[in-house]
């Protein structure tokens, strides 16, 4: 049997300090692991996600995301999975901070990256989600409100749970405060299926009474995925992006403006997602640090 020597390292992003924001694993030039292995190493990280940088399969596109959950669902999407890969790519000078954007593949979206640094010379990545599209919504929101453990008069009333993507679907679930979201223990089976009948991967359950308004935050969010195996996910960039399009379709949030998600708090693993949106323009910036780095031997 031939032996496999891989590289890995581990990536907090959304983060301004280590062991904070959402880790991810990251495993680059992976092009030698097969899809049964990729779903192995993820599961051995036990993280919500790795990713693996292979090469890409479309035209103008410098590199190409397979991310896969601790469960072994492969997922669209571009979220942390992505941004932590960009974030080791700037690191190991793969990429340089560049006016010029680069591209990604991640499923059959092609999306644009942009490397920069901040005003603190740190690197920062921005990254294009796919145009928002707005599906169903949860139509048994009891049933709902008891999938996530709460009661139903700690959703919002008169605000439908709907799902919306920028890349992956998730259902959207507005409560009436902060304490309301922080009390939700989600009832795994009962949420899977609400989130299967609305056509849903995740829920997002958010407030609009956010820890720090002044500092540009607009809502709190939790985010849970039984479809994909994921308990809780300390900050989802694939939900705040279609949280940011679902604001800005309310006019909670204007057209052409910037705000933050807050995430994972709860959690111990605060996360600060920010996102603008400018049309069907939505992005998402992270700052994250390499936390670990080793090598697999397979």
């Amino acid at each position: 049997m031939t032996k496999i020597e891989q590289s890995y390292v581990i990536v907090d992003v959304f983060a301004d300090e280590p062991l904070t924001g959402n880790p991810l694993a990251v495993v680059p030039d992976a092009d030698g692991l097969a899809d049964g292995q990729m779903r192995a190493i993820a599961k051995e990280f036990n993280l919500s996600e790795t990713t693996f940088l292979v090469q890409p399969t479309a035209a103008g596109a410098q590199w190409r995301l397979r991310s896969f959950t601790a469960g072994g669902a492969e997922v669209g999407g571009a979220g942390h999975n992505a941004l932590g890969a960009w974030i080791w790519l700037a690191a190991a000078g793969r990429v340089s901070p560049s006016p010029r954007p680069y591209v990604q593949q991640i499923g059959a979206d092609l999306l644009r990256v942009e490397v920069a640094l901040d005003s603190q010379q740190r690197v920062q990545v921005w990254m294009e989600q796919s145009p928002p599209a707005f599906g169903a919504t949860a139509r048994d929101r009891a049933e709902l409100a008891a999938g996530l453990g709460l009661a139903l008069e700690d959703l919002t009333a008169g605000q439908p749970a709907q799902v919306v993507s920028t890349g992956a679907g998730h259902l959207l679930v507005e409560a009436v405060s902060r304490a309301a979201v922080d009390r939700a223990r989600p009832d795994i089976a009962r949420l899977k299926a609400v989130l299967l009948a609305a056509g849903g991967e995740g829920a997002y359950l958010y407030s609009l009474d956010p820890l720090q308004p002044e500092s540009g935050a607009v809502a709190y969010a939790r985010f849970f995925n039984p479809v994909a195996g994921i308990v809780e996910d300390p900050a989802t960039g694939t939900a705040a992006g279609p949280l940011m399009a679902a604001l800005v379709a309310r006019g909670v949030v204007p057209d052409g403006g910037s705000a933050v998600i807050e995430q994972g708090y709860l959690m111990g693993r605060p996360s600060r997602i920010r996102i603008d949106a400018a049309g069907p323009r939505i992005r998402i910036a992270a700052r994250g640090l390499i936390v670990a780095d080793g090598t697999l031997h397979l």
